[in-house]
Order: C-alpha cells, then structure tokens, then sequence
C-alpha cells in the first residue's frame, strides 16, 4: 500500500484534488476599484494553480463587512464579474478554487463602513489596537452591538455572497470563522457578552455561525462548504475566551452535524500573514494546544491543518491521520509553483514583507517558477 504524503490524490466531496496541497487564503490588499477583482488578480491565481485547492482571499460579503482597504467583496455584480475572471483564469490553468466569505465586525472603522457608521459586533467592546484606513492607522472605536433582530440579515448577507460565488463560477466556498473576526467574535466570551439566544453559553455563542453555515450550503450543498477555525490564537485581532477547550468543542461538535466538507484548522505555533497583527501583550493568556489531533476524533469530514508547516512536518501529519490536507501561506506568496518546489525539496524563494499588503504587480506576480 502507497503511504499516504502531501503528494498523493485526494477526493474532497465530489472534487479530485491532485494533491494534498491547499492555497490558504491570504489578505493582498490589490482589489480594484469599487473593490473588484481584477486581471493582476487572475494572473496571481493562475500562477498557483498547481495547489490541489486554492482558498482566494478573504472576501466581504456585504460593505458593513468591510474592514481593509483594497480587499475583495462578493456583494456585487462588479466584484462577480472580477472573481469570475479568477476563477476562468484558475480554471484554464487546470486548478480548482473556494473563496472564502468574510465579515470583519469590530475590526473596521467608521471611515470603511457606509455613511460613516460605526461597525457592529456581538457586543460594544472596542479592540486594542488601531485599524488600517484609507488615511493610515487610527485607533479602534467602540462598535455597536447587533441587536437581535438584525442577525438573520447577517446570515442573509453570507447566503448572497455564497449565491455569488456560485454565479462567479467559484467551485465551493469557505467561511471566515477565525482570527477574530466577525464569527469569531461571537463564539469567544471576551467579545461576546450578551444575554440573548446568541451570547451566554458556548452552545448559545455557536448560534450565528451555525445559522450562516446552514444558510450557505443551502445554496452550495455541505459537500462544497468548508469552515475556517483559530482556536488557540490569543493575539491578532485582540480575541481570546476563558476556555477555548470547551468552546471549540462544542462549535466543532456543532459543525460536525452539518455533512460539511472540511475543517480547515489553524493550530498552535501557525505563521499566516494577515494585516495590522499586533505583538501580544505582555501577560497575554497563552494559547492553549488544540491541534489537528485535538478535534480529529469530534470531527468526521475532513481536516485542513495550517501551522507553518514544512514537508516532513505536513507529510507526518498527514501520515498520522489528524489531517487529510495541509494548507500553506506565506511559502505560495514568493513561490507560485510551491507544489513543484516542494516535490524537489526546494530552493523556496522568500517572500518580501513590505509588498504583502497593498501594490501592483511588484511582490505578487513577478515571483518567477523554477526555470523562469
């Protein structure tokens, strides 16, 4: 019998992947106006096409959901038109593509949201930190809480950006349940400390995700829906719970109801470049070790691990049977054809900082493939 590595064929649902390399999707910053995708996207995406999965970008799925300049929406029909030259792109390149759906809540500010209104979130509590606006950094404002009766238009915005995807020829989708974000801060109790059906215990705070995953793969089908989880990050984005053991089982305990397609799970110790990641603070809790193994017995589908993996850690997990695929990040920025690299056990190009975040074509097309 074959073992199993990163380079083996993999059903996910009804899709072949021809590998076990997925694309982790990566805030760039490089939409076009009224942000819209455009052909540098397409370009990008197509030059990594090799991945057995792309995830494209974070994506709003309304312009409340908003929360850094330059990055892609999925609620309109300027942005379908964009995505759909990505996904055309990705397609004729012979890969496959989800694009992962995103509502940053309270990580915004007044000067991203429409008619300068405050950003909302499950409760009125301002992160530490600044937020990246079109005049440069400004401190967090307080948000507002969502009342109750506005939640099932949060999920009516997840299920227009899920039809959306569909319509841009997306071939599934992922929801943006980590990193503190919207989702995220309604399943851990720093950022959600309301009395209704939503907030109190995990079972209660579990509530919104579990109502957009339900809304989404109704238009998709669970076979084509993936969620993005965090469980252990205590820093970026100013998000932690007092027992992330207990949360996180009981939202995966939850998610594993759904017939989902996969977990894609950020573990302890994971690198994933993102905008405005504040250095922890002194004192900060310590991130505790829900890792792959952790959920692998209260999760039924399949498993994405993300950790900054390198080969021989990714085939070991594979090998292990905690995960089925392993995602990469920053290694798929500076190397397009990272699949091939890996095979051959390098050279690995090293992505520059300084462009990752906002540009043209310099530091997110130019990086050549092995030969070019």
């Amino acid at each position: 019998m074959t073992a199993i590595d990163l380079f083996s064929p993999f059903r996910l649902g009804s899709i072949d992947l021809p590998n076990r390399i997925v694309m982790a999707p990566m805030t760039r910053n490089r939409a076009g106006p009224g942000n819209a995708p455009t052909a540098l996207n397409a370009t990008y995406y197509a030059q990594r096409a090799g991945a057995g999965l792309i995830v494209a970008e974070a994506s709003q799925v309304a312009p409340q959901g908003l929360g850094y300049p330059g990055t892609p929406g999925i609620h309109s029909d300027e942005q379908v038109a964009g995505w759909t030259l990505v996904t055309d792109a990705v397609h004729a390149a012979g890969g496959r593509i989800f694009l992962q759906l995103w509502h940053v809540g309270r990580i915004s500010h007044p000067s991203l949201q429409p008619d300068g209104a405050l950003p909302v979130a499950p409760s009125a509590i301002a992160p530490a930190g600044q937020a990246w606006t079109l005049d440069g950094m400004k401190p967090y404002v307080t948000p507002r809480a969502l009342e109750t009766g506005e939640l099932a238009g949060i999920v009516a915005q997840y299920r227009h950006g899920a039809a959306n995807a569909k319509a841009a020829g997306f071939d599934g989708i992922e929801v943006h349940a980590a990193h503190g974000f919207l989702l995220d801060q309604f399943l851990r109790d720093k950022t959600n400390q309301r009395s209704d059906r939503y907030g109190g215990s995990a079972e209660n705070r579990a509530r919104l995700l579990i109502e957009v995953m339900e809304a989404v793969a109704g238009v998709w089908g669970g076979e084509r829906v993936g969620v993005h989880l965090s469980p252990t990050n205590v820093a970026f984005n100013d998000i932690s719970d007092s027992d992330p053991e207990r949360t996180f089982s009981v939202v995966v305990r939850a998610l594993d109801q759904l017939g989902l397609a996969y977990l894609h799970l950020v573990e302890p110790g994971a690198t994933e470049p993102a905008p405005s990641l504040p250095s922890p603070a002194s004192g900060a809790p310590q991130a505790p070790q829900l890792d792959a193994a952790f959920f692998r017995p209260l999760w039924r589908s399949v498993l994405v691990a993300n950790k900054g993996y390198d080969l021989a850690r990714a085939n070991a997990v594979l090998q292990s049977g905690a995960a089925d695929l392993v995602s990469f990040a920053t290694l798929f920025i500076a190397n397009p054809d990272l699949p091939e690299r890996l095979r051959r056990g390098g050279p690995f190009a090293t992505a520059e900082r300084k462009t990752f975040y906002g540009g043209s074509a310099g530091g997110y097309t130019d990086y050549p493939a092995l030969g070019g």
